[in-house]
């Protein structure tokens, strides 16, 4: 009988997605330009608990992996806004799923209470 083993290797899908979108704060700045497009300082708003140093290193993250762009308005002074990509819009359907886990997972540990 043969073994239907599942291999990790370096091009595992689930890895793939995890190097894109694990940590704390890339899904969560995804989820908030899901409402169209941001400034840097927007999102700091709207997540508070990040770093500003940590807001830009994710910033740039996602975009040199595509999933967010950034634009520059060339005002004076500049303006730089922040927004989600076509392939980035594919990760919706991710975190939907995770809100949904969340709340039934919670659901399921009220009811040991």
């Amino acid at each position: 009988m043969k073994d239907n083993k599942i291999q990790i290797t370096a091009r595992c899908p689930i890895r793939t997605t995890m190097e894109l979108l694990g940590g704390k704060w890339k899904l969560l700045i995804i989820q908030q330009l899901r409402s169209g497009k941001k400034r840097s300082h927007e999102l700091k708003e709207l997540l508070p608990d990040i770093s500003e140093k940590m807001l830009f290193q994710e910033l740039k993250m996602l975009t040199e992996s595509g999933l967010i762009s950034k634009a520059t308005v060339s005002t004076k002074p500049l303006k730089v806004f922040y927004s989600i990509t076509q392939i980035g819009e594919k990760t919706y359907p991710l975190l939907k799923s995770m809100r949904n886990f969340a709340l039934e997972y919670e659901e399921f540990i009220s009811e040991d209470s």
